[in-house]
């Protein structure tokens, strides 16, 4: 996926040649610099670099060794025999490279880059779940913090949800943290739900009643759950032949509403392979669409840009090449967690 050039203008021409749809030809000028840079230390240091689908384009098509969704770069991650990996995407991704990597240098390009999901739960809530639900399993999205992975008994992403659920055959599973794609998984296994939340004095408002089906979690993705099914109608009047892929974390009437549904790099697989020319809304973070108009040319693709994720933007050219020259941001795991958190993540590995 990285740029191999032998100066900074050949990479600023096949940059131009990618990206000039999408980027300013003199903000590619710029970038190309770092570009040329980036790539010609991460040669040097004998560095991986991991890119998410939600990064800028400048950066997705120039830097990454490998690109995709969590689940194909926690699989880079598990397999790479390099020392030092760049992990472009935000910091749980970044904590899980390291949960499978302990003796390996783990960087993250940004001194934050949060998750709003990650952070709506935390230990204590996932222990009182368990306390409320005794013997019930906990299947916890790869969207959570190590520490949380650690008192989980299996991890999943949106493009294993389902096959993670499928593969328990417990009357009751907590899923966690996320709402939506809770409700849109128990709908595609045809399983009752309910919602567990935190109220304001720190306790757990569950139905402690339910005896079959998921136990989801109140959290939601701050991009994601601003997607409705009147921004596909208004897009369906504009046109008609739109086909609509959705993330599953987004709310269920919206998937609905939708053609497709599924994880980040499915959805850019279906794009790729679809005989159809477009158009394809895609529901999404933005940086993906721009991302799949430059690997589909002959294609139309739409977007709503007015939705951004705040954490991954700040994942950055000049933030990877900081991260490469003065080993910035370190990502560490304390040992107790790790192990309990590799548990979860290697049975999900497993399973997918």
């Amino acid at each position: 996926m990285s740029i191999e050039a032998a100066t900074v203008q050949d990479t600023y021409e096949k940059m131009l040649t990618k990206l000039e749809r999408l980027v300013p030809a003199a903000e590619l000028r710029i970038k190309a610099e770092l570009v040329y840079e980036i790539n010609r230390l991460k040669k040097e240091r004998g560095a991986l670099i991991l890119g998410h689908n939600y990064m800028e384009p400048a950066l997705f098509h120039t830097v990454p060794d490998m690109v995709g969704d969590s689940l194909g770069l926690s699989r880079e991650a598990a397999n790479t025999d390099k020392d030092i990996i760049i992990f472009c995407g935000v910091r749980f991704m970044a904590e899980t490279a390291k949960i499978l990597n302990p003796g390996k240098t783990v960087l993250l390009p940004a001194k934050e880059a949060g998750c709003s999901l990650a952070a709506s739960i935390t230990v204590d809530d996932v222990l009182k779940l368990k306390e409320a639900f005794p013997g019930a399993p906990v299947v916890t999205y790869i969207n959570t913090y190590a520490d949380v992975k650690a008192v989980t008994d299996i991890c999943c992403t949106s493009s294993n949800a389902q096959k993670v659920i499928e593969s328990l055959d417990d009357e009751v599973i907590l899923f966690l943290p996320d709402q939506f794609l809770a409700r849109n998984v128990a709908n595609e296994c045809g399983l009752p739900i309910t919602i567990a939340s935190r109220n304001t004095d720190g306790d757990i408002n569950v139905d402690k009643n339910f005896t079959k089906g998921l136990v989801g979690w109140a959290g939601t993705c701050e991009v994601h759950e601003q997607f409705t099914v009147s921004d596909i109608d208004n897009v369906r009047r504009q046109f008609p032949d739109v086909t609509v892929l959705t993330h599953p974390e987004s709310p269920p009437e919206v998937v609905a509403a939708s053609d497709y549904s599924n994880s980040t790099t499915k959805m850019v697989s279906y794009v790729q392979e679809s005989p159809l020319k477009g158009p394809f809304l895609i529901l999404t973070e933005c940086s993906m669409g721009d991302n799949i108009i430059a690997e589909n040319p002959d294609k139309e693709i739409l977007r709503l840009c007015s939705v951004r994720c705040p954490h991954m933007n700040q994942i950055t050219l000049e933030d990877t090449l900081r991260a490469l020259t003065h080993n910035e941001q370190l990502i560490e795991v304390p040992e107790e967690t790790r192990v309990k958190a590799l548990s979860s993540v290697e049975r999900m590995l497993e399973i997918s």
